[in-house]
């Protein structure tokens, strides 16, 4: 879209979810409202020019990047603008919010530097295996098959942030996701095409990879940014997903592709993609004393630990008492084991039927025969 003047507010986006500024990403980031996002994408330049024509065996030229927004004149230059388009994200970004940021072995550890001395605190550096990688056809090093994507929140204090655990097991056959993606590069049907049939952008990512940061750390309607959104791939999968999302792009030629790209998307033939987090039963407080006026424990009875070497007696108030003194099930089993903290209820120990039973197994079947739960 045109290259206006920034007034809205993220309940603007409730009829028009999806819009793509024309201009400098650090002008219009320092123009959106603050702490209006909930997630960044950034696949920012990555300063990796060819200095020379590189060749296949075949004689083919390789069609490297030698696009004008990839030139610097300095690392000085491309830190002091890595630096100036990350304050102006953070800015941007909520107090739970979180950032991705993409580069290659030519700028992701000055960018991870700089993410640190600004305050981020990383989360992540996910490993994009590319399973079908360019090769090294000069053959003097090793084939680079991969990319990194840092995962940050914005400080270390922060508390809170989205990751759905649970969406990544069903993406990954019901085991927890690693931090390698094996992935392959933007090939087919998917990569987008120019008039002449040649790439129309460079650099144009997998949709399998944005959809894995957008399902892992977002919620359906959240507020998707990219400031550097070339062909569109963030905010075409951000819409699949049911996400709003913004997106920024100095070149006019990828704004037209990329608006075409999000005409071209019904969110609706994409429900199947559009994993939820399951959501999750809060269980209610249950102590001992409930469980002693209840009849689970008897005044008087032994519980022990798992060794043996260690008992103590149940009181009427729920605590116990032990050679180490009287207190709660966690403060006498923190006093045994020599530490600050200590959870009673998987440290102690009761008889049932001449085996041991942790006294958890009793909270857990109050709860049941209670319904205590949320």
């Amino acid at each position: 879209m045109e290259n206006e003047k920034l007034i809205f507010s993220p309940n603007d986006l409730i009829e028009e979810k999806y819009k793509i500024y024309n201009g400098d990403c650090i002008d219009i980031l320092s123009k959106l409202p603050k702490k209006s996002v909930d997630l960044i994408f950034a696949d920012p330049p990555y300063n990796l020019q060819l200095k020379n024509e590189l060749y296949r065996p075949n004689q083919t030229k390789v069609d490297g990047v030698n696009d004008e927004w990839d030139k610097f004149n300095s690392n000085e230059e491309y830190d002091n603008f890595t630096k100036e388009w990350l304050s102006t994200c953070r800015e941007v970004m909520k107090d739970d919010a979180t950032i991705w940021v993409i580069g290659s072995y030519h700028n992701i550890f000055r960018v991870g530097k700089i993410m640190m001395d600004l305050g981020f605190w990383i989360l992540n550096d996910v490993q994009w295996y590319k399973t079908n990688p360019m090769p090294n056809f000069r053959g003097i090093r090793f084939t680079n098959a991969t990319e990194t994507i840092i995962w940050a929140k914005k400080s270390e204090k922060q508390k809170r942030y989205t990751f759905n655990h649970n969406v990544m097991k069903q993406l990954n056959g019901g085991k927890q996701m690693t931090s390698v993606w094996q992935i392959s590069l933007c090939t087919g049907n998917e990569r987008i095409k120019d008039e002449n049939g040649k790439k129309a952008h460079s650099t144009q990512k997998p949709e399998e990879l944005l959809k894995r940061v957008i399902l892992s750390s977002s919620k359906e309607g959240d507020l998707i940014l990219d400031p550097f959104c070339g062909s569109g791939t963030t905010c075409a999968v951000a819409k699949k997903l049911n996400r709003k999302a913004i997106g920024i792009e100095k070149e006019l030629k990828y704004v037209e592709i990329a608006k075409k790209r999000l005409s071209q998307i019904e969110t609706k033939d994409y429900i199947h993609l559009q994993l939820k987090e399951p959501e999750k039963k809060i269980l209610q407080r249950v102590s001992m004393e409930e469980l002693v006026k209840s009849g689970y424990f008897k005044v008087g009875e032994e519980i022990f630990t798992k060794n043996r070497k260690n008992s103590a007696i149940i009181l009427e108030n729920g605590h116990i008492e032990s050679s180490l003194g009287v207190g709660s099930i966690h403060k006498i089993g923190a006093l045994i084991k020599e530490i600050e903290n200590c959870n009673g209820w998987m440290f102690w120990y009761y008889n049932k039927n001449s085996n041991i039973k942790l006294i958890d197994e009793k909270r857990k079947k109050y709860r049941i025969e209670h319904a205590r739960y949320s």
